[in-house]
């Protein structure tokens, strides 16, 4: 093939590359590749700029000449040799493929191969090793460079370093995987419970009470199990695990009204939450805006406080019975809900208003 034709830059394929730290000296190998190469000629200032920007970016990128034997690398710059820990002498006239090793998979390297036959831009994501036998995932970026007349003179390539972004992955992936499993551990672990006070509640005659604690155990198990798959973050979005708390009550469309935000709390939060919406939604049907035909019931929950500290519920009914503040203790339901607010370090505040019954409540969200 004849070279002697000028490169069109504009048909260069570039990559994106990991970043190193060249140091304060000026990388003269692209010098080097231009002496040794005189009948490639870039146009107009385009020599200068590849001279530039082989020298100084932080990009680990070589060239092969796919028109000799073996494809040989003709140029690496010092980013290449950086990340790989070869020299330039040890580089140059070998094939790529110097950097695979005993895990790299065939299937990474079949699509590499396919790109240079179709002349086509991929970018691969393999096991390469550098010199110490140290391996690392090497994000390949191919692509083929042409001159002003279409042939192909070069294969371009960079490589970036990504083992940090694979660990990253693969703990994300191994963390959601434990949330599946716990998930379905705890799906069984509420039936077992579940079970549990079934037969105990008819066994000592108590099946109403029995029932009244199924229905917060299976309250927590749906507050649970909408959360579990964030769980590993630390934060989840409460949002998800309210509507799950309070899907079985939404009977008629318009009688809950639920305008919270996307609010991320401790994970730790959800059991407080999820039986005191429980409580609250029991009540509401037995005694409260439920137990009427046109009863409504709104729910609200947002970040508050001065540094973004406080998750505010806000419960609101309207159009129930008359409805005051009871006498005594105040009832079971009341008694569950201000013990597990209080282990949870938070504060509840009942308005018995009139209209129906307005409830306040903050959790710690930080």
């Amino acid at each position: 093939m004849d070279k002697s034709t000028n490169i069109n830059p504009g048909q260069m394929s570039m990559g994106s590359g990991q970043a190193y730290d060249a140091g304060p000296s000026f990388d003269s190998s692209p010098d080097r590749f231009r002496e040794a190469h005189p009948e490639d000629q870039f146009s107009g200032a385009s020599g200068v700029l590849f001279e530039q920007a082989m020298a100084q970016t932080r990009m680990a990128i070589c060239l092969t000449d796919p028109n000799h034997p073996d494809a040989p690398i003709v140029f690496s710059n010092r980013a290449f040799r950086e990340l790989t820990g070869f020299t330039e002498e040890e580089i140059t006239g070998r094939n790529c493929r110097f950097l695979q090793g005993p895990e790299t998979d065939p299937a990474a390297v079949a699509k590499i191969r396919k790109a240079i036959e179709d002349e086509d831009v991929t970018v691969v994501e393999l096991v390469n090793y550098r010199k110490n036998g140290e391996k690392f995932w090497n994000a390949l970026h191919i692509g083929p460079i042409y001159n002003s007349e279409g042939e192909l003179l070069y294969f371009f390539g960079s490589q970036w370093d990504v083992s940090d972004v694979r660990a990253a992955r693969a703990e994300e992936l191994y963390a959601k995987e434990m949330a599946r499993e716990l998930s379905h551990r705890m799906k069984n672990m509420f039936a077992v419970i579940s079970g549990i006070v079934n037969i105990t509640g008819r066994m000592r005659g108590v099946e109403s009470e029995a029932r009244e604690i199924n229905n917060r155990v299976q309250a927590l198990g749906r507050a649970y199990e909408t959360t579990l798959d964030e769980a590993s973050s630390g934060n989840i979005r409460i949002g998800e695990a309210i509507r799950a708390i309070l899907a079985p009550y939404d009977l008629e469309p318009g009688r809950l009204e639920m305008h919270g935000n996307g609010a991320k709390v401790p994970f730790n939060v959800v059991s407080g939450v999820g039986v005191t919406l429980h409580e609250l939604a029991a009540n509401a049907e037995r005694h409260g805006a439920w137990s009427a035909g046109s009863g409504t019931v709104e729910v609200d929950w947002r970040i508050e406080g001065e540094e973004q500290d406080e998750l505010i519920i806000t419960w609101r009914e309207r159009g129930g019975p008359q409805v005051s503040m009871p006498t005594g203790e105040g009832g079971s339901g009341n008694a569950i809900i201000d013990r597990l607010i209080k282990h949870a370090d938070g504060t509840i505040h009942r308005d018995w208003n009139a209209e129906g019954l307005k409830v306040t409540i903050a959790f710690p969200a930080s």
